[in-house]
């Protein structure tokens, strides 16, 4: 089933050359079809990008997703025009009185600052509050999920030796989770962050359970018990070239960087990496989408989200 998007976002034209089924606004109109809904909160500075990656991999469910795109309110980069953000983007103040079946936070480049002193914490915490009372899921992506395990949880990040960077392999802790369904004993996540989780900490917090981990990287992936805050520490909706970019922007500016791990053929930096992350980041988008998000959420938001205010951690 396809994904709904804006006729006039790029991702649109990027996806159906890709031969992936999107959904314009007017042939959506003729569906009798209660799509799910789901809000993405970009924070990566890269916005036309990062939408692209997301709603490839959200495309490839077979179920219709109709997506809102959110950015900061109180904090807005210089990467993206505000002809485009106002053209595509709305703001917490202009939903918050919207449901959703889900809720997605991407990674942002901020993770050397203390949580506190990222210029929108205020609002993201709010955005996180929300997203508590307005949805039945919540995926947080790299800084996100440090960010969402911090203001939920209180587990904090320290900064690393050298930047986390390249491909790693990735086992499985629970081989029986529905968000795991379909994966193999491991898989490979792209990693590219200068923080680690507690992981002492992790361990400490009932209400969490890590799902993945890697000796390199630590705890890959964690969701809470019931379901409604789902974390991944990579970044598994990379596209190929997506750290090639990352590692030459940074030799440019001569910053200390080494070859990303695991990623160029014989880390050489002059071949094309390959792809071997696309089928689990598919399987996770889409695992996620069906069993906590579809699976749970009612057909009309508004009258059956409220006894989710009962729960503990609502």
């Amino acid at each position: 089933m396809p994904v709904k998007i804006p006729d006039a976002l790029p991702a649109t034209r990027v996806l159906t050359e890709e031969n992936i089924f999107v959904m314009t606004e007017k042939r959506s109109q003729a569906q009798d079809i209660r799509p799910l809904h789901i809000a993405i909160l970009n924070l990566m500075p890269t916005k036309e990008k990062t939408e692209t990656q997301l709603l490839r991999l959200i495309s490839n469910s077979p179920l219709q997703v109709e997506i809102t795109l959110l950015r900061t309110g109180t904090y807005e980069g210089t990467h993206t025009s505000s002809d485009y953000l106002d053209a595509f983007y709305r703001t917490l103040d202009d939903v918050q009185d919207e449901y959703f079946d889900g809720v997605i936070i991407t990674g942002a480049p901020v993770e050397k600052l203390d949580f506190e002193d990222v210029l929108y914490w205020e609002e993201l915490t709010r955005v996180m509050a929300w997203a508590d009372r307005r949805a039945f899921s919540t995926l947080h992506i790299c800084w996100a999920a440090q960010a969402g395990l911090f203001y939920h949880y209180g587990i904090n990040k320290s900064p690393l030796p050298k930047k986390l960077f390249g491909i790693f392999e990735t086992s499985l802790t629970d081989l029986r989770d529905p968000l795991l369904t379909g994966f193999d004993d491991t898989f490979v996540v792209p990693m590219s962050r200068h923080t680690a989780l507690d992981e002492e900490a992790l361990a400490r917090c009932d209400d969490l359970t890590v799902l993945a981990t890697s000796p390199e990287t630590g705890a890959a992936l964690i969701r809470s018990r019931d379901g409604r805050r789902v974390c991944a520490t990579g970044h598994s909706e990379y596209d190929r070239d997506t750290l090639a970019h990352e590692y030459y922007r940074d030799v440019d500016k001569g910053l200390p960087i080494d070859i990303p791990a695991n990623y160029f053929p014989g880390d050489n930096p002059d071949l094309p990496p390959k792809m071997r992350w696309h089928a689990h980041a598919s399987l996770l988008f889409c695992n996620w989408l069906n069993y906590f998000v579809y699976q749970e959420t009612p057909y009309e938001l508004s009258r059956d989200l409220n006894p989710l205010a009962s729960r503990p951690d609502a």
